[in-house]
This record gives structure tokens, sequence and C-alpha cells, in this order.
């Protein structure tokens, strides 16, 4: 029987090269040049007798039989590390996945808390810049991760909310207030779609011209930028709060409005860690931050 399998190394390549859409990409995350990859790749589709990738000038599409050989192997991978996990060293640590603004505005701290109140409790965090937070438990090597999303992550994950976004403009405390059609924005996302979800909530909608200020990639950065005095920016509220208290951030309008998303703990439903994890939901649960702040106006969802 094991004579009729392909080796072991060409299936890990055309799995990775499949998931990233790039031999390079493959390449790097293996330890391996490109032209191994593709050697790799070349053996497999020789011992399969069909073709896994169309290749179109520098992009790489999968073929019919490829997409069905990804997703057979995406499992069978998850399944050998699930079966490999208990042997490794280390194996007690969660291991989290969690995007970037949301680490360094609050869950950094809030682990090192989790550290004095549980510290049996041990967390391996990887914080990723995700553009539309995901995960794929049986591609990515998580244990669970916190998303912002509506809930909705697939029927094989439990999703458990910590807190919803709420949307503010934000801006530094020297502002000189003006009118926010005259403001500089600046835009978290290429996409502006946070502005617009908090001006679909306003009267003065119409007279914002989303087309104009200044985009970054992350909700930090514009957090940043607005700190400095570079415009008007629209921050989570959760994310903001404490720094709104300590006068390093002004509310330059006293309404907030729900994004319709929030922050989930995720975590597969077949997780052997999930008695862990429900512990771990609960503690995050009771750390997070408060909005009890003056004055302050709270619309829904827009729509």
């Amino acid at each position: 029987m094991a004579e009729r399998l392909p080796p072991l190394y060409a299936l890990r390549a055309f799995e990775v090269a499949a998931r990233t859409s790039s031999f390079t990409r493959a390449a790097q995350a293996l330890s391996l040049t490109p032209s191994a990859v593709s050697r790799h790749i070349k053996t497999l589709e020789g011992l399969l007798n069909c073709r896994l990738f169309e290749r179109l000038g520098p992009r790489l599409q999968l073929t019919v039989a490829g997409e069905r050989l990804a997703q057979e192997l995406k499992v069978g991978f998850r399944i050998i590390e699930q079966a490999c996990a208990p042997f490794r060293a280390g194996t007690g640590d969660l291991r989290l996945k969690a995007p970037s603004t949301l680490t360094m505005r609050w869950l950094l701290h809030t682990l090192d808390l989790l550290k004095l109140s549980a510290p049996e409790m041990a967390i391996q965090l990887a914080s990723v810049w995700m553009d539309f937070d995901s995960v794929d438990f049986y591609a990515e090597p998580y244990d669970c991760a916190i998303l912002l999303g509506n809930g909705q992550f697939g029927a094989d994950v439990h999703a458990h909310k910590l807190f919803d976004e709420w949307l503010i403009p934000i801006c530094a405390p020297g502002w000189v207030r003006t009118d926010l059609a005259e403001a500089e924005l600046i835009h978290p996302t290429a996409d502006r779609r946070d502005w617009r979800r908090w001006l679909a909530a306003q009267p003065c909608a119409a007279r914002i011209d989303l087309d104009r200020g200044k985009v970054f990639d992350t909700l930090d950065q514009a957090i940043s930028a607005a700190m400095r005095g570079h415009g008007v920016s629209i921050g989570d509220l959760h994310l903001v709060a404490n720094d709104v208290r300590d006068g390093l951030i002004t509310l330059p309008c006293a309404t907030a409005v729900a994004s319709g998303d929030g922050y989930y703990l995720v975590w597969p439903r077949a997780s052997r860690h999930a008695h862990t994890l429900r512990e771990l939901y609960e503690c995050l649960s009771r750390l997070v931050p408060t909005l009890e702040l003056p004055g302050l106006e709270f619309l829904p969802a827009a729509g």
C-alpha cells in the first residue's frame, strides 16, 4: 500500500502551493527553492497522471483535479498534525491567532493579566494582519482565533462573542474642531468601509466625500495617525476607550454606531482543547474594556 502513495514531500509542496497560489510563497514556507517546489509538483503530476495547475504566465490556477486534491490534502494534513500533536514538546500551549490591531490595543495586556490570574493557561499568540478576519483550522497551525465578523464562521467551529464593534470618529486632543465635511479624513482600510458604516447612521452623510483623505492598512496605524494630529479617523470604541480616558484621544462626535460585527473567540468543534477554550473565553470576557464614557449616544447598525 505504501508503495502506491506519492512521496509526502511532493504532497506537502502541492498543498502549500495550492493554498498560497504561488511556488515562491510555498518555497518560503517550506524552506525550499521555487524550482524545488516546481519539481516536486511535476513529480506528483507524473505519478497521478494529471495536471494539477494551469500556469498562466506568473499566475497559478488549480485545475479541477488540483482543486479536489487540495481540499482532500488540507483535511489529511490537519489529521496528521492532530495525531502528532500529543507527542510534541510544549503541546500544552493554546495556539491563538488574532488580528494585529486587537492584539496591540487590548489582547497583549489582557493576556498579561491572564498570566497572573490563571498561570496554568499557556497561550502562544500569533498576531496577524488580516484585511478580513479569517482562519482555516485545517491549513493553519492554530487551536483558536479571535476574529472580527458577524458570527457566521462556518458550521464546523464554535464562535463565542467577546464584544461588539462600536465605530466612532477619533482625533488628537488639540484638533481644531471643524465640520467633518472639511476635516482631513483617515481611513483604516482601503475600501473605507468603517467611515461608510458610521456615516450611514448620520444626517451629515451626504456632505462627506469618502474619496478624499489618507488610507492605511490597519486600524492601529489609523489610530496612531489620528493621535498625532494628522486628521480624523474612525475607531472601535472598545479599543480606544482607555486612550480617551487618559486624554490621548478626543471624540469629536459623541455618537457611536454599531457596525453589525463583533469580536469572537472561535475554535474547531472537534478540538481536544474544548474545556480549556471555554475557560479562556470566560476569562477574556471578564477583561473586556468598558464603554463608560460620559455623554455618548449609541446607535444600532444602519439598515
